[in-house]
C-alpha cells in the first residue's frame, strides 16, 4: 500500500508497511538493588511509513495486560507479574496499552538511523529518540525507559524515602525487535 505525497511539484512514494506482531518481540528488563528481573510484552499492532532510506512516521501498540516474567519459575512468578500490572507499576486495568508514535527519523546509514517520537505509558507522554538498527524487514533497537517519568513509582527513590535495599531502579530497558511484512 502506498500513499502519495506532493511536494514542491514532484511526487514522491512513501510506502505504508504493517508490523507482523508475530514475529516482532518486545523484551523488559529490570534491575533492583540485590537483583533483576526480565520478561516480555506482546506487540498488538504497528506500522512504519518509508521513504528514499527512512522512516518518515510510524505508530506501535504494546498490549500492557501481556506482561510476562521469564526469570521466576515457581509462585512468585504470577505474584511478580500481578504486581507489575497493579496500580503500583503499570495499571493495565485502566491503561491496557501502552503507545510510541514515531514523529522524524534520520536517512539510514551502514543500516542505522536515530528515530524521535512520543511514548505514552499510563497515559503520560514522553519524548524520546533512540537508534534503529535495520537488516531487511527487521528494525531493532534497545532503549532505556525512565518509569519514574510516567507516574510509575512504586519502589522508586524519586518518589520515596528510607527505601534501602527495596529500592527499585527507575530505568528498565526494552530490548524491541520489529518484522514488517
Amino acid at each position: 500500500m502506498a500513499s502519495v505525497l506532493l511536494l514542491s511539484g514532484s511526487v514522491l512514494f512513501a510506502q505504508k508497511v504493517e508490523v507482523n506482531t508475530e514475529q516482532s518481540s518486545v523484551k523488559w528488563f529490570g534491575k533492583k538493588i540485590g537483583g533483576k528481573h526480565n520478561g516480555s510484552i506482546q506487540l498488538s499492532s504497528g506500522y512504519l511509513e518509508l521513504e528514499n532510506e527512512r522512516i518518515v512516521s510510524g505508530s506501535f501498540v504494546v498490549d500492557m495486560t501481556s506482561i510476562t516474567n521469564s526469570d521466576l519459575k515457581d509462585d512468585s512468578n504470577q505474584k511478580l507479574v500481578g504486581h507489575l500490572k497493579s496500580d503500583d507499576f503499570f495499571g493495565v486495568e485502566k491503561y491496557p496499552t501502552a503507545t510510541f508514535d514515531l514523529k522524524q527519523s534520520t536517512k539510514f546509514t551502514n543500516g542505522k538511523a536515530t528515530v524521535s517520537g512520543e511514548i505514552t505509558i499510563k497515559g503520560n507522554k514522553e519524548n524520546i529518540s533512540f537508534e534503529v538498527e535495520r537488516s531487511g524487514k527487521e528494525y531493532s533497537t534497545t532503549v532505556d525507559i525512565d518509569r519514574s517519568k510516567f507516574d510509575v513509582r512504586f519502589g522508586s527513590n524519586k518518589f520515596f524515602n528510607n527505601l534501602g535495599d527495596r529500592a527499585i531502579d527507575d530505568i528498565f530497558t526494552l530490548d524491541i525487535t520489529i518484522v514488517v511484512n
